[in-house]
């Protein structure tokens, strides 16, 4: 399941195990540190933000490393390099980053760079501005260090050529034709981390909406849409349909549902009720958003609009993945 795919699925849900862990007095809790990630693939990425945590670093640092498992992966077609491209064959980059202390940075539409999430950071911690993009973007990459490099791989080459053969004008036509594809890739990756210091994190990265207009931007590097964090509070991340998500600003909605006492899977619900609210159910029905939230307390949760989203999680307890409920079947 993933955001260039996200219509109607036939299935049952399974309830999600949101499992509140202690929450912590003065000195912590054995619970902590903790990361969650959109999707059950992305375990890979909470084990490298692991690394980082146990060996009680920055939650800025862990989500920065784990990030960047799937953007150097060729085979996940939705991130980084090996990501589909644009309907003109263009492998666009958008990625965004924030810190405990409401730092962020973001880059929106960058080509020829593997890392987007690292020039994000660096957007965060060397310039005066939050968003650098396109060709602004890439000239900043070069600028610091970064080597071009074709994003563009054999695979996701044919798939693009494959997909010319019939495809319409409307890259939203394109969420029907990756439906094969659904069990073998999945999304935007959004991750959030907690540290031994009870700070909180996030970054999300993506190569967006497979086949889009040249120059879409959806919600991964959008803060408040695709990502927020409020340390006081707690944090959550998006995946699924972009324009969804920054309708309603979603990350940013939940943050403010866990101030005023939901639990992150109650956050979470509301957002996507908001958006049923707002278009109407039959619409909702028809597109997915996936979101995942972590609190203060080190409490997780998540919820969708259609079934079958995953969350992976690592903490002192282990790994688990919970399977989202969702509005809808």
């Amino acid at each position: 399941m993933n955001r260039r795919k996200f219509v109607k699925i036939i299935g049952a849900v399974t309830p999600a195990l949101v499992m509140p862990l202690t929450s912590f007095g003065e000195g912590g809790s054995s619970n902590f540190p903790i990361v969650i990630t959109t999707w059950d693939q992305n375990k890979k990425a909470n084990q490298a933000a692991w690394k980082v945590l146990k060996s009680n670093g920055s939650a800025l640092d862990a989500v920065h490393q784990g990030v960047m498992v799937p953007e150097a992966d060729p085979k996940d077609q939705s991130v980084g390099f090996g990501g589909l491209p644009d309907r003109d064959g263009i492998v666009t980059l958008d990625a965004c980053i924030m810190d405990h202390a409401g730092n962020i940075g973001a880059v929106m539409g960058m080509e020829n760079i593997i890392h987007a999430s690292s020039v994000a950071r660096l957007v965060m911690e060397k310039t005066p501005h939050v968003q650098l993009v396109g060709d602004g973007a890439l000239q900043f990459a070069l600028e610091n260090g970064f080597k071009k490099e074709n994003l563009l791989t054999e695979n996701s080459k044919k798939a693009w050529k494959k997909w010319l053969e019939t495809a319409k004008y409307n890259p939203m036509t394109t969420i029907e034709e990756l439906e094969k594809r659904i069990h073998k890739n999945h999304d935007t990756i959004g991750m959030i981390a907690i540290d031994q210091q009870q700070n909180l994190s996030g970054a999300c990265s993506t190569s967006g909406m497979a086949y889009k207009l040249h120059g879409r931007v959806g919600d991964s590097p959008i803060i408040g849409a695709g990502l927020y964090v409020d340390n006081e509070i707690g944090a959550a991340s998006a995946t699924g349909v972009g324009e969804e998500v920054v309708r309603i600003c979603g990350s940013h909605t939940i943050v403010e549902a866990m101030r005023y006492g939901k639990s992150p899977e109650e956050a979470c619900k509301l957002a996507l009720m908001r958006l049923v609210s707002m278009k109407g159910e039959s619409y909702a029905k028809n597109v997915q958003i996936g979101f995942i939230a972590l609190n203060k307390k080190g409490e997780y949760g998540c919820y969708s609009l259609l079934p079958n989203f995953t969350m992976a999680i690592v903490d002192t307890n282990g790994e688990k993945v919970i399977h989202a409920p969702s509005l809808f079947s």
